[in-house]
């Protein structure tokens, strides 16, 4: 069996309807017979965005702390960069 949902339901039920279905998987919303969105957990949002998850009890700082660095500017030409935007 697909993990569906129709809108009607949605409406009548609310997320609950949603919740429920989400413990399986992506869920597909259907609107008069046609697939129209579909419906992903944030943990497996993040994984196709290629992030990592953010662990359950894991502070807001350690989550950041945790994340890789992306930045190839070093602290002085963010200072210069700093100064010149300062400069009226």
């Amino acid at each position: 069996m697909a993990n569906t949902v129709t809108a009607a339901e949605i409406k009548r039920r609310g997320m609950a309807a949603i919740e429920e279905r989400l413990q399986y998987g992506p869920v597909r919303i259907f609107k008069r017979n046609r697939s129209a969105a579909v419906i992903l957990s944030e943990d497996e949002y993040q994984r196709l965005l290629g992030k990592q998850p953010r662990a359950q009890g894991m502070s807001a700082l350690s989550w950041l702390l945790s994340q890789p660095v992306g930045g190839a500017r070093d602290k002085a030409d963010i200072d210069a960069s700093l100064a010149k935007e300062r400069t009226w």
